[in-house]
């Protein structure tokens, strides 16, 4: 009986190693699926196999934990995305900023703008000059219009003697620190004028707006390089030549202050 058992268990073999055999052949089908998936640019199948499997072997806490192949490309493309906006934000900025510095200082010219309008503006009240002389805030600057007939004598470009110290006081209110273009225009009705004198009203506008400014200019505390004169004769009217009233509108010397910043 012991003879015959003995040979019996002789016979039956230990199958013991299957087990780690099958393991190792189950960790080689894993790692030969993970090299497939990893030479594909589907990072997101990857990634899902990723998990699978490292849920399968690990618990979701072992090897196959690591970002996909592309991910390093990914973050960097992602990264230039994230600097070109970055960039682009800065730039926004930027412009955002200029013209908000250009928009404060228009805005400050133009309240200094309408602090000379307001001197000039108390200096034709204080005289009663209301009727003669007017001042328009506008999108050319300050303007001052002077009725021809407070400065010069019909067809005259000399401005009357009595008149004179008008434009000597006019002058003390243009100084400014730091100093501004300022254009004085001459200007006509369309009544033809032909003595000895001039030909053309334009002739005449001209030299109205020239003797102005030689009067203006007197004063030392101004430099004529900021100064000019025009004229415009009839061509630029305010108001209707077909009455007197309007005539006499067109008649009139203009002082535009200019701004030293546009909108």
């Amino acid at each position: 009986m012991r003879r015959r058992k003995k040979k019996h268990d002789d016979e039956h073999m230990d199958e013991s190693w299957l087990i780690p055999y099958a393991d190792l052949l189950t960790l080689l089908l894993a790692l030969f699926i993970v090299l497939y998936a990893s030479s594909s640019v589907d990072a997101q199948k990857f990634k899902e196999l990723s998990q699978v499997f490292s849920e399968i072997f690990t618990g979701g806490t072992g090897m196959m934990e690591y970002p996909s192949p592309v991910a390093p490309q990914q973050s960097s493309d992602q990264e230039q995305k994230q600097a070109a906006s970055a960039g682009i934000d800065k730039e926004k900025e930027k412009e955002l900023s200029k013209d908000e510095l250009e928009k404060q200082a228009f805005m400050k010219d133009q309240e200094e703008l309408k602090e000379i309008q307001k001197k000039i503006n108390e200096y034709i009240k204080t005289n009663n000059l209301e009727l003669q002389f007017i001042t328009k805030l506008t999108d050319e600057g300050l303007l001052l219009t002077i009725r021809d007939n407070v400065l010069f004598d019909s067809g005259s470009a000399t401005v009357q003697g009595s008149d004179q110290n008008v434009a000597q006081e006019l002058s003390g209110l243009l100084e400014m620190n730091p100093p501004r273009n300022i254009i004085i225009s001459g200007h006509t009705d369309n009544v033809p004028i032909r003595n000895a004198e001039f030909d053309s009203n334009w002739e005449l506008s001209v030299m109205r707006a020239v003797n102005f400014m030689k009067i203006i200019l007197d004063n030392p505390a101004l430099d004529p390089q900021w100064f000019s004169a025009k004229g415009f004769g009839e061509f630029e009217p305010i108001a209707d030549n077909g009455t007197a009233e309007g005539r006499g509108q067109n008649r009139r010397v203009e002082v535009l202050i200019l701004p030293r910043v546009t909108e």
